[in-house]
């Protein structure tokens, strides 16, 4: 039997749509904002760091990144993303989300800032510096991930609280946007400032010495929208399901919502102190009774993100040479520095706006109409679809009269992730688990996400030069497919509060707790 809830969690439910839910989106996602700059901003700045850094003198093509150095540089951050969602979901469900969001936040600004500084000049400081604070700073975004996610799940009322946390996830697209449009800007202006002749016309003079000031500039950007939301996230109050079911301070959690609210609040201490002293819903992560009723549900988190993250990392393998068929990016040596990175933005900003950017809004529209499940499931099904339409008749496509095609079939492909399983798998783990371990579950889906990531980015990069292509893309598809399968261990939030779902309104044995 369900025991009645608490006055203040019941208000936050049933709240009509208001103002703060907007300022929690914003707040919350400039973070997934800053996260996605960052990650998509260094793709853009590699060709460059490769020009200025790794030039050989006398060489037929521009300098570019040993493929060590190049997986290190794009590589590491994940790593320290991984660590990040570990650690701070962890430490979210033990200080308290609030606390916690103030130092990711700040991580991320300062880290984001030192990415552009470098102890020394010769390219082993130059890369060894970035690489440092890119693990810190991928470490801070790790972070932002869990608690995210939390918060607004925790803030929003349960008629619409699929679309404000889809929507938090969606503030990447803007990042992508705007990592591409700073970039081209940035590009823009120095070109114009600086002119330089082609590599092939003059391979020294190509690379202008104030192209180093360009990439650190791209860099440091992604550090100017975290820090104006710093003040904003410290305004914050922590989320009433925190204060109350965690905390167990029941007059903090309603004086906290009636000022969000503005309605009156009872405080309620007395069902707190019921709900402290017995037991049922106390148990931990590590415990049987977790495993029997949540264990295939963090099964089915951890499983799905993990196996998305593969198929949706693994995009860039492919992204350098559509564009290249595609003739949107001249080969490298008829350009010069600027120029190659100017090239470069345009068309992933292209991409993003075509494809990425608009999933993450039909997701925002439909998840509360139609649910998380059939959106996951419809995503996970049009990817293998579209993986195995590119990869059976391959040699069909990379003949020069069906290159458009391929472009189509490949945003479509990044279409259905984003209105999809890339969305889902963040709502769904912050709103199953019970409120003390919603953060760390969180924490450790979003990381088996990232692992997910890590074989990828760099797994398939060696898969595609061993086996090829066409061989790369069957595999994908099966792993598309997989995701499908393990899609059917998570349950269904649609409409329902986070303490119905997540089962701390019962007990198991049907007395009310």
């Amino acid at each position: 039997m369900a025991r009645e809830q608490l006055q203040v969690l019941n208000a936050l439910d049933v709240a009509k749509t208001q103002w703060y839910h907007f300022t929690a989106i914003v707040i919350a996602g400039m973070g997934f904002f800053t996260d996605a700059y960052d990650l998509f901003c260094i793709s853009l700045v590699t060709k460059l760091l490769g020009r200025i850094y790794y030039y050989q003198p006398g060489s037929d093509t521009p300098g570019a990144l040993p493929s060590n150095v190049s997986s290190a540089v794009n590589g590491v951050a994940f790593c320290g993303t991984l660590s990040g969602q570990l650690f701070f979901g962890w430490l979210g469900d033990k200080m308290g989300r609030k606390r916690v969001y103030g130092m990711t936040l700040m991580t991320m600004v300062i880290c984001s800032i030192a990415c552009g500084l470098s102890f020394g000049k010769n390219p082993t400081a130059v890369m060894s510096t970035l690489c440092f604070f890119r693990f810190w700073l991928g470490f801070g975004i790790g972070g932002d991930y869990p608690l995210s996610a939390t918060i607004m799940s925790e803030y929003a009322n349960k008629k619409t609280r699929g679309a404000f946390i889809a929507a938090v996830f969606a503030m990447q697209g803007f990042g992508i946007l705007a990592g591409g449009m700073v970039a081209i800007i940035i590009s823009a202006t120095f070109r114009a400032q600086f002119p330089a002749p082609a590599y092939e016309v003059d391979p020294a003079g190509s690379t202008v010495p104030q192209a180093d000031y360009a990439w650190r500039i791209i860099v440091m950007f992604g550090a100017i929208p975290a820090a104006l939301t710093y003040y904003w996230r410290m305004k914050m109050p922590e989320t009433a399901r925190y204060t109350a079911l965690v905390a167990k301070n029941a007059k903090q959690a309603a004086s906290d919502m009636a000022k969000v609210l503005e309605v009156e609040l009872e405080s309620e201490p007395e069902k707190i102190e019921k709900m402290s002293q017995e037991k049922g819903n106390d148990f931990g992560l590590f415990s049987t009774q977790f495993a029997r009723r949540h264990g295939l549900h963090l099964l089915g988190t951890t499983t799905t993100w993990f196996l998305l993250d593969i198929a949706f990392y693994s995009q860039n393998l492919f992204q350098k040479d559509i564009f290249s068929a595609i003739g949107w990016i001249p080969k490298a040596k008829t350009m010069n520095a600027l120029e190659e990175v100017f090239k470069i933005a345009r068309a992933q900003t292209l991409i993003a706006l075509c494809s990425t950017v608009p999933g993450y809004w039909f997701t925002v529209a439909l998840i509360d109409k139609i649910g998380r499940f059939a959106i996951q499931l419809m995503g996970f099904f049009f990817m293998t679809v579209f993986m195995f339409a590119l990869a059976i008749p391959y040699h069909h496509w990379t003949l020069p009269d069906h290159r458009i095609g391929f472009v189509v079939m490949y945003s479509l492909t990044f279409f259905f992730a984003n209105f999809g399983p890339n969305a889902t798998t963040f709502v769904v783990p912050a709103e199953i688990f019970p409120a003390r371990l919603r953060s760390t579950c969180h924490g450790i889906s979003a990381a088996a996400g990232k692992a997910g990531a890590i074989v990828g980015a760099f797994g398939f990069l060696y898969a595609a030069d061993s086996i090829g292509v066409r061989k790369t893309l069957l595999i994908l598809g099966v792993i598309n497919f997989l995701g499908m399968i393990f899609t059917f261990l998570v349950p269904e939030s649609k409409g329902k509060s986070l303490e119905e779902i997540s089962g701390e309104g019962e007990q198991e044995n049907g007395s009310p707790v």
